[in-house]
């Protein structure tokens, strides 16, 4: 073969190459992601829009994308099964663990910050003398916590030291704390007011003195081999954090303005418990 002819060879090869890639610029990345039995406004109102901001952060480099929810309302169980398995779950917004971690793709950026590794307590409204008692992370430890059973923070809590009760059901939850099944209730600074605004004639309310620390960042999991949508959604994070819609986005949020002004308050008593997932 002639070198004019391989130069021709060269150039058709190159151009179809060209053709296959602009084509996979232009090609709709379609992303599904769960709909939960019971949705939050940190679901609908934070963690689905800043899903759509990483992404649109990315269009120029990965090409346009489309978002929508599963038809199906699922447990938290089975959108991880689905997930795992491929099968019509792209991404997911949970809090991390050891197990978590392992079986899937986390993209490694923390999407609360703060405000989901410092707890605040949801109690029973007449229980606030007994409360204002506990001096030590042992005196806390004497009560009953509330958790949800399939939620790291069961395992953590439990290999903290607590004696905890739990329900798959998170509605439940609230229930068994207006019965006095368990003591308190421990709530992350993005929801503990929102939970409350939900629940108005329980007779609950957020205890006044005291915090729980713990590292518990949320992250948008994908599947273990799905390392392309993980780097986009990195990339896109990192643009919305830099540019300050990231914060915007955060700040938007009532019950998270809440919590902001609880945390930078420091005017309660921080018990740190140690990361056992």
């Amino acid at each position: 073969m002639g070198p004019h002819l391989t130069a021709i060879l060269l150039g058709l090869l190159l151009t179809i190459a060209g053709d296959a890639n602009a084509t996979d610029a232009t090609v709709t990345a379609k992303i599904v992601v769960p709909t939960r039995d019971v949705a939050t406004t940190a679901d609908t109102d934070f963690f689905f829009p800043l899903l759509n901001l990483a992404l649109s952060k990315t269009i120029a480099s990965d090409g346009p994308f489309e978002t929508s929810y599963h038809p199906l309302v699922l447990s938290s169980a089975r959108i991880l099964s689905k997930l795992d398995k491929g099968d019509g779950i792209d991404v997911v917004w949970t809090s991390t663990s050891t197990s978590r971690e392992q079986n899937f793709r986390p993209v490694p950026i923390s999407l609360l910050r703060e405000l989901a590794d410092y707890k605040v307590l949801l109690i029973n409204a007449d229980e606030q003398p007994r409360f204002n008692r506990i001096a030590t992370l042992e005196d806390l430890k004497t009560l009953r916590a509330g958790v949800g059973g399939h939620w790291p923070d069961a395992k953590l809590l439990s290999n903290n030291g607590f004696n905890i009760a739990t329900s798959i059901y998170y509605e439940s939850l609230f229930k068994m704390l207006a019965a006095k099944r368990f003591d308190f209730f421990s709530r992350g600074l993005f929801e503990a007011w929102y939970d409350l605004e939900q629940h108005p004639d329980m007779g609950l309310t957020i205890e006044k003195t005291l915090m729980l620390y713990y590292p518990a960042p949320f992250y948008f999991f994908v599947r273990k081999d799905n390392k392309a949508l993980a780097d986009r959604l990195e990339r896109g994070l990192k643009i919305a954090q830099a540019d300050g819609s990231f914060d915007a986005l955060l700040n938007s949020i009532p019950a998270f303005r809440r919590g902001n002004e609880e945390f930078n308050q420091h005017k309660r008593k921080v018990f740190t418990l140690e990361s056992k997932y």
